[in-house]
C-alpha cells in the first residue's frame, strides 16, 4: 500500500509517499511544495492544489493521509492552512483516494508511542522507522512522513481489529 502523508501550509506543504511492504516501511519520495509569501492567496492554492496533482499522478498513492488543523492562536494563519487543506483534499478526491485526518495527537502517537512527544523525538522515529541518513528538512517534510506512518500503522490496525475502515 502507498500512501502520501501531508503536512499542510499556505507557504510550505510537507508530503511524503511511503510504500508498506509487509511490517516494513519504505520511502518511495519526499519533499516540500513551497508558495512565494507576497503572493494572491488564491494564486497560491492554485500552485498547492496543481502540485498536489501533479505528486499524485506521478507517486500514485493508495490513501492520503493529512494532518487536522489543531487550534491556532492565529487566526488568519489557521484559515490559510484550512483552504490549503481543501484544495490538497480536493485534489485526493477528484483522483478517488481515501481521506484520512489525523491529529498531531495521534500521530506523535502512532510514531512515538507518546501523545506529548516533542518534534525532535517525532523526526528521530520518523528516520528510524524509514532507516534514512538523516532527518529531512524543512520539518513539514518529517511531519509529512510521520502523518503517513501513522497512517500505515493504523491502517492495519484497523483492518487487523475489526476490519472496517479508520476513516
Amino acid at each position: 500500500m502507498r500512501v502520501m502523508g501531508i503536512d499542510p501550509g499556505i507557504a510550505i506543504v510537507g508530503f511524503g509517499f511511503i510504500d508498506k511492504q509487509g511490517s516494513k516501511l519504505v520511502p518511495v519520495q519526499y519533499g516540500s511544495i513551497q508558495t512565494e509569501a507576497h503572493t494572491d492567496p488564491a494564486v497560491r492554492l492554485k500552485q498547492v492544489y496543481e502540485a498536489t496533482n501533479e505528486l499524485i499522478d506521478k507517486y500514485k498513492p493508495q490513501a492520503v493521509a493529512i494532518e487536522k488543523l489543531f487550534f491556532n492562536r492565529n487566526v488568519t494563519t489557521a484559515f490559510a492552512v484550512g483552504q490549503a487543506r481543501g484544495v490538497i483534499m480536493l485534489a485526493a478526491v477528484q483522483h478517488g483516494l481515501s481521506i484520512a485526518e489525523y491529529t498531531p495527537l495521534q500521530v506523535k502517537q502512532a510514531v512515538v508511542g507518546y501523545g506529548k512527544a516533542e518534534k525532535k523525538q517525532v523526526q528521530q522515529m520518523v528516520k528510524m522507522f524509514l532507516n534514512l541518513s538523516a532527518v529531512p528538512k524543512p520539518d513539514d517534510v518529517a511531519d509529512a512522513l510521520a502523518v503517513a506512518i501513522c497512517h500505515a500503522h493504523s491502517y492495519v490496525l484497523a483492518h487487523k481489529v475489526g476490519g472496517g475502515h479508520n476513516q
